[in-house]
């Protein structure tokens, strides 16, 4: 169930049977020479999508831009600061549960998310007395980056191997491919003489440093081996997994 296309009757009824709601969570950053800048949000889109299916859950729309700072040598790419991306997800927790929705179960997308998100979810606890929600003790969130599941991890490695790499991977190309089928993936985007891996990581320079120690983007990856199947596998497996974490975090 999508908020995004519900009407406010069905969410009050939705409300009836349950509490729980999933937020995604992505990014609008450069993904190499061969990634739509959306990626990270394509990718948390249509597994939580997937995933409301799967668990008959409500969706809210996803938060696009996180925190990408280090990625904006590259054009296109967007970021909030830490400190402005803890304060949207209060800000969509507290509009969200001034009306009743008490678990809260993020699909993330993007690694340079994970701290916002965790540090955000401290403060909302910090500020319960000051809410004034009469369900503010009642809140409770959970966290998923969406490639780091067990089973996820293991059909990486199976697909990929070590071209799968840290940035721009072969993987999230994939599944973005399924969220956009008719986003124009032809062999033609790729530039040629693209290599797979690209020695070293060193992301404590900031912005000019990215840019210097990868000049087009990736970190040791080939995505070149996105393929939309290989994309549906891995949505699948994702889900299936996220499926049982979500029903025990409701539970």
């Amino acid at each position: 169930m999508q908020l995004a296309f519900s009407t406010w009757p069905q969410v009050r009824d939705y409300l009836k049977r349950s509490t729980g709601v999933i937020v995604p969570i992505g990014s609008t950053e450069q993904h190499g020479p061969t990634g739509p800048i959306g990626t990270d949000t394509l990718c948390a889109e249509v597994i939580a999508r997937e995933l409301g299916r799967a668990a008959r859950t409500l969706v809210v729309p996803a938060i696009p831009v996180g925190m990408s700072v280090h990625h904006t040598a590259f054009p296109g790419s967007m970021t909030l600061r830490p400190s402005t991306l803890i304060q949207v997800i209060r800000d969509y927790v507290v509009s969200l549960a001034s009306y009743g929705l008490e678990r809260f179960f993020f699909v993330n997308g993007h690694g340079g998310n994970e701290a916002s998100i965790n540090a955000a979810f401290w403060e909302i606890y910090a500020g319960v007395p000051e809410m004034m929600l009469p369900n503010a003790e009642r809140l409770r969130f959970m966290t998923t980056s969406w490639w780091t599941g067990q089973s996820v991890t293991k059909l990486r490695k199976e697909l990929f191997g070590d071209k799968e790499g840290g940035h721009a991977t072969p993987a999230e190309i994939s599944v973005a491919m399924v969220a956009c089928p008719d986003q124009d993936w032809s062999a033609d985007r790729i530039p040629a003489g693209l290599t797979p891996s690209i020695e070293g990581r060193r992301l404590s320079e900031g912005a000019a440093g990215f840019r210097r120690d990868w000049p087009d983007g990736r970190i040791n990856s080939d995505p070149t081996l996105a393929t939309p199947e290989k994309g549906k596998r891995l949505v699948e497996a994702c889900v299936k997994e996220l499926s049982e974490a979500y029903r025990q975090f409701i539970a």
